[in-house]
């Protein structure tokens, strides 16, 4: 059962993760080339935030505002991560549960989870997607086949 297995068991190992010194064009075109929706903010090695896709567009200038394309690229470019970046991030064990995580998830009402180990170290990341791929593999196994 998922429920009672830890998260590393279903985590990615390999997040695609940021440094607050990365700009918000950067971070957005990271989001879209891996097809992710939240990036950890790591700085030497310890996860210091997260960014998320809804960060990174309210911080953009909306096409209503009285700027000219050049300012609003040049704002834009000037603008870090670490000016947007959630802090702290809500993070998980990767010994938790996976009942734990999804709750964490559930009542704080968040899409990932940096996975990190007892320093502070990013080891992985779990999103929904995860967790419902988790559960679904559960269902598959109790259905019987055809």
């Amino acid at each position: 059962m998922p429920r009672h297995r830890p998260v590393e068991q279903y985590m990615n190992r390999y997040p695609v993760v940021v440094e607050p010194t990365t700009t918000l064009p950067d971070a957005h075109y990271l989001m879209r080339k891996h097809g992710v929706r939240r990036l950890p903010v790591v700085a030497q090695g310890k996860l210091v935030g997260i960014v998320t896709l809804t960060d990174v567009l309210h911080a953009e200038p909306s096409e209503a505002a009285a700027l000219k394309a050049w300012e609003r690229d040049y704002l834009l470019g000037k603008t870090q991560v670490r000016q947007i970046m959630a802090v702290p991030a809500r993070t998980v064990p990767a010994q938790a549960t996976m009942a734990a995580a999804a709750r964490l998830m559930l009542e704080h009402k968040i899409g990932g989870l940096p996975v990190v180990d007892a320093d502070g170290t990013l080891v992985g990341i779990l999103t929904e997607s995860d967790v419902f791929r988790a559960f679904a593999g559960e269902w598959n196994e109790d259905e019987p086949p055809g």
